[in-house]
């Protein structure tokens, strides 16, 4: 841990803009991407259905501390009210949007979801075998009385709350009932062609089991009903200082995630003042919390409605990225390096290069060692088998997996059981730190040398995000940044002193300090009269003491401009000289670039933090330098100046906190950054999803 840290200030200078509004507005240009015209349509689905992923996630993570205040008694300043209202407003613009915009949409090209009431009889037979066949005998409705209590509802999972009417089989008058459904139902069927009439017919589950409730209370009467979902806080929880083994305990916590603190209750907007408000006494939740949807409670499971519809036409024309235009395929990526730095600008250059890096390294038996840091990898990655193969082959192969990573805890459990019973050393990083830094190196015997081969990222070690997210991929045998990589992966394994690093800077010791001193130098430089520039692109922008320092050089007149896709607690209108923009295109903006101007010194640095406190402070992140000019110019002109100039799927914030659309001129179709990049990169057909 670091020894001493620039003291945070008490009180802010000016009011930071609110982090939760902050996340739910970036979600709001999520959401425009759904709403625009110029999108294919089945791409619009599929955006609605990222901003409701996006809403599980910021209430799984986020919501906790307002509902507990609010039971507490002591949410006072509101927050609560404030956020679940911001939340409302986004959640009636979706459905607003599915309802009157993309259902018509899809009818108009002969796809449809049809409800029980507009189902022909032919189709209701059909739904209605589909029903007793493969759906009833997995349900067990449980009414509720003494011996039978609520049952514990997993979160996100669909649910349906039933009033009834009459007396069961023992003559008691339970009233209500509850239906728990499976997650193995598919949540979006297709009606096959015999009852469809040629259209492209479909029916959700909810609407399959609605239009059947009473078939699962015979001899009663079925009044109000509703299907609902809970969503519940699901951030793991672990005293790393008093759990003796981490991996175990964080097994153990998995299962007790989908049954954490409820924060939000879904119900279908028919849902009876009666029974919405028992679910929130049972769940012990506010008014607030309760939302009200016409439609499936889950857009996310729309997503299935986009792989079952064969429209090539109302998808984004397909994109496979290039060859990484440094390297040759088929030639040895590790002679490259010797020549000089490489540069992977994902995704519109293919993560193959990486991969190869890694599989030449494997099968190199001039390789002895092979350490990389894994953070989100997912559950089937090349890369974890190309270790276990180093392993196999005798190689020294050491991975620091960080178990804490948000919702891949599981799968990076899992690998680190894989990869130790294949015999390589697994180590889980600092205790009170997530080892967030992303780097592979590959130690080598050259004559009567070793010689060290890097890879750092903005991004993570994961194929598939690596053709969904912008990073950037950075192969090196630097012998100074090699060898700050060798002493990290050193630290990180045996808690030892850390050497002065040469190159790279490192959190939670040299990062923070650093960025602000190189803020600093560029804040002097203005008031000396001096060139003075900044431009940093990053996910988010929180962190009280950057943003403090940020003001100050722009007070002093230096230019910033700052691309920050989401949140953004910096009150950009407090100085003309400070510019934020968030750019939402096809791909995910994921890069980290830091560039400082100060006079005549110019740095260009890439990273793996954010602007966060958590990434400075409570984190392992790296930052390295660009010093090859021609490498430096390519990030500047890709990274920097293209999103500068992007006037397509670009947001400017406002004095108010707010931001705006950035005006294409009439008629024209505006620049897109991520456009020019396909286009320059693009090497023909192939997949190119938007990110999820």
């Amino acid at each position: 841990m670091p020894s001493s840290r620039r003291p945070r200030p008490a009180v802010p200078r000016h009011p930071l803009r609110d982090r939760d509004q902050s996340i739910l507005d970036f979600n709001a240009r999520v959401l425009r991407w759904a709403e625009r015209g110029d999108v294919p349509l089945l791409e619009r689905l599929r955006y609605l259905c990222i901003v409701s992923s996006n809403l599980d996630e910021f209430f799984e993570v986020r919501a906790e501390p307002h509902v507990t205040a609010w039971r507490a008694g002591t949410d006072a300043a509101g927050g609560m009210q404030r956020t679940m209202a911001a939340a409302h407003a986004l959640v009636d613009r979706q459905y607003g949007l599915f309802n009157e915009a993309l259902l018509p949409d899809l009818a108009a090209q002969g796809v449809r979801i049809v409800s029980h009431l507009d189902r022909t009889e032919p189709q209701r037979k059909w739904v209605r075998e589909h029903f007793l066949r493969e759906v009833k005998p997995l349900l067990v409705p449980v009414a509720l009385d003494p011996a039978h209590p609520f049952p514990m509802v997993a979160n996100k999972s669909l649910n349906f709350i039933v009033q009834l009417k009459g007396k069961d089989a023992f003559g008691r008058q339970n009233q209500i009932a509850i239906v728990k459904v499976p997650r193995v139902l598919p949540r979006v069927l297709r009606m096959p062609e015999r009852v469809s009439g040629g259209e492209k017919l479909f029916v959700m589950l909810s609407s399959v089991i609605r239009a059947h409730l009473p078939d699962l209370f015979p001899g009663r009467e079925v009044g109000d009903f509703s299907h609902f979902r809970v969503t519940r806080h699901s951030d793991l929880s672990v005293d790393e200082e008093e759990v003796k083994n981490l991996r175990t305990a964080l097994r153990q916590g998995l299962h007790q995630r989908h049954y954490g603190e409820a924060v939000r209750v879904e119900v279908s907007s028919a849902c009876s003042d009666e029974l919405a408000g028992f679910l929130l006494r049972q769940f012990r939740l506010p008014p607030e919390a309760l939302f009200k949807v016409q439609g499936p409670v889950n857009l996310v499971r729309l997503q299935q409605l986009i792989t079952l519809i064969d429209a090539p036409q109302l998808l984004f024309p397909p994109y496979q990225a290039s060859y990484p235009v440094q390297l040759r395929r088929g030639e040895s990526v590790l002679e490259r390096l010797k020549a000089g730095d490489v540069l992977i600008h994902l995704p519109f250059e293919s993560f193959d290069g990486v991969i190869d890096f890694l599989r030449e390294a494997v099968h190199d038996p001039q390789v002895l060692a092979i350490k990389q840091t894994i953070y989100r990898t997912g559950n089937d990655s090349r890369m974890m088998d190309l270790l276990i193969e180093a392993q196999r082959r005798g190689k020294e192969v050491t991975v620091v997996v960080e178990l804490k990573a948000r919702f891949d805890e599981e799968a990076n459990i899992n690998w680190a059981e894989r990869l130790e019973l294949a015999g390589a050393q697994v180590v889980y990083g600092v205790v009170g730190l997530k080892t967030h830094a992303k780097m592979l190196l590959v130690t080598r015997r050259e004559g009567k040398r070793l010689k060290r081969y890097g890879h750092l990222s903005t991004g993570n070690y994961n194929p598939r995000t690596a053709a969904l997210y912008t990073d950037l991929s950075y192969l090196t045998a630097d012998a100074r940044l090699t060898a700050d990589m060798d002493r990290l992966f050193v630290h990180l394994a045996s808690h030892s002193r850390l050497p002065t690093m040469q190159r790279m800077l490192l959190a939670p010791f040299t990062l923070h300090r650093q960025m602000l001193a190189k803020i600093d130098a560029v804040g002097a430089a203005a008031r000396a009269g001096k060139s003075a520039r900044i431009v940093a692109k990053m996910n988010a922008l929180t962190d009280q003491p950057l943003i403090e320092a940020l003001m100050k050089a722009g007070d002093a007149g230096a230019r910033i401009d700052l691309i920050v896709r989401g949140a953004c607690a910096l009150p950009a209108g407090l100085t003309q000289h400070v510019r934020v923009r968030s750019i939402i295109g096809r791909f995910l903006e994921h890069s980290r670039v830091f560039y400082f101007r100060a006079g005549g010194k110019e740095e260009l640095w890439l990273s793996s933090a954010d602007w966060m406190n958590r990434n400075m402070l409570r984190r392992v992140e790296t930052a390295w330098p660009v010093t090859d000019p021609a490498l430096r110019q390519r990030v500047i002109d890709e990274c920097l100046l293209a999103y500068l100039h992007d006037s397509r799927d670009a947001w400017e914030q406002q004095p108010d906190g707010s931001y705006v659309e950035v005006r294409r001129a009439k008629g024209k179709p505006g620049k897109s950054a991520q456009q020019a990049l396909m286009a320059r990169y693009g090497a023909g057909t192939g997949k190119g999803e938007p990110w999820t």
